[in-house]
């Protein structure tokens, strides 16, 4: 089997350069969408959150109202022993039994002025809770129209850029079938260290396209000639001459 042509210096540019176009173009569709997608993560994981704190809150209701149902029954309780022992006082036979039964009503009472304290207390806090529980809710009503808003905005951009950005990533995928994985490691590591997205740059007014930094005339002159990949000692991106770009320069 015949081995495969190595590619000249000039071919390898050509590729990296028309690869940093397509994957531009990306860069640009995806612009269009900005933070959307961001803030619309944003928003599932408060409205998440806020609902998680909704169910605690209501939990708590829950919890003072069965609190409340329990002092109830311990009044009721109370009561009906209070009327027993009452009963009780007219057919007593002796002191003792007197002052047993008048111990046994006076703690009763106590505890009919300790439930219906706690039953005050537990009412309040149900009070408290109520306000959160309507405000949380609010909350959570507000965040789900702002939710849907964001979500129509950016169906609307994905939709009107998804075919475009389809057919760009798999020109994206096929040029980088030409690069060799060397060069291909680079130029992710670099693509990925800006967020520009630019690992491949022209010179432009004797500088790097990428973080303008003067370029010597002389390595100018070797990105000129292609007889090897030149990069920006400042910024480590390929620099390329306008021909490769096809640019074409302006007339003296």
């Amino acid at each position: 089997m015949a081995k495969a042509k190595e590619k000249t210096v000039e071919e390898k540019l050509q590729a990296l350069f028309d690869l940093q176009t397509i994957d531009s173009k990306i860069d640009e569709l995806q612009v269009l969408r900005g933070e959307l997608p961001m803030e619309v993560a944003d928003l599932e994981d408060e409205i998440e959150g806020l609902r998680t704190r909704l169910g605690k809150l209501e939990n708590s209701v829950k919890g003072y109202e069965d609190e409340i149902a329990k002092h109830r029954n311990n009044v009721k309780e109370a009561e009906a022993l209070i009327e027993r022992y009452d009963k009780q006082l007219k057919d007593v036979k002796n002191n003792r039994e007197y002052e047993a039964l008048t111990k046994e009503l006076e703690m009763q009472r106590l505890e009919i002025q300790l439930s219906e304290k706690k039953q005050k207390g537990a009412g309040k806090l149900i009070e408290e809770k109520a306000v959160q529980v309507e405000s949380t809710k609010k909350r959570i009503e507000d965040k789900e129209k702002e939710l849907e808003d964001k979500k129509v905005e950016l169906e609307k951009i994905t939709k009107s850029t998804e075919k475009e950005e389809e057919k760009l990533n798999k020109k994206s995928e096929k040029a980088r079938k030409g690069i060799e994985d060397r060069l291909m490691r680079a130029y992710d590591k670099v693509r990925g260290a800006y967020r520009n997205g630019l690992a491949v740059v022209t010179v432009e007014r004797d500088a790097c396209g990428g973080c303008f930094n003067k370029i010597p005339p002389q390595i100018q002159l070797e990105i000129g000639q292609r007889k090897k990949i030149i990069v920006c000692e400042h910024c480590g991106r390929v620099l390329v001459d306008n021909e490769i770009a096809g640019i074409v320069p302006a007339e003296a």
